[in-house]
């Protein structure tokens, strides 16, 4: 079973998450893979860090296999970003543990979650389906732009 760590995007074990993701993104939605690697850094490192954020990776053998992030997206929300999992991996699960742990965390200071996911990914769309995140279009129509989703976090009461 893969080991979870909470790393800064400056980690190293952090760039094959980010170049899978490039070269994925790239061939769904045939884009030149240097504007997608741009695209994957316009974000500030620090919107992934506590106390804000966070990046989770799911590491095998010190390898990352599977991660995600989630940034501020305002007081009461927060994003999550770059799910991924390994083409490899794929199919083991990773993909809804990356998502609960992501979701763990972000309730110690958030209330909701919000996302979106690119028409060319029906991985990503049936694993938010099936997460119980709520879509904000019409699940019976075939995409044509970005998929938006939500979903209320559970309110954490803290111990006296």
């Amino acid at each position: 079973m893969p080991e979870s760590v909470w790393v800064a995007q400056s980690d190293p074990r952090v760039r094959p998450l980010l170049a899978d993701l490039a070269r994925e993104y790239s061939s769904r939605y045939h884009r030149v893979l240097n504007d997608v690697h741009f695209e994957l850094r316009e974000y500030p490192p620090e919107r992934f860090a506590p106390p804000h954020g966070g990046l989770l990776l799911l590491l095998t053998d010190g390898v990352a296999v599977a991660g995600g992030a989630f940034q501020r997206y305002d007081a009461e929300t927060a994003e999550l970003k770059r799910i991924w999992t390994h083409r490899a991996h794929r199919g083991h699960g990773l993909g809804r543990r990356v998502v609960a742990e992501l979701e763990a965390e972000a309730v110690r200071r958030y209330s909701r979650l919000h996302l979106t996911t690119g028409p060319n990914q029906p991985e990503a769309r049936g694993l938010y389906l099936a997460t119980g995140y709520t879509p904000h279009f019409d699940v019976e129509a075939v995409p044509a732009t970005r998929l938006r989703f939500s979903k209320a976090l559970p309110v954490v009461v803290a111990a006296r």
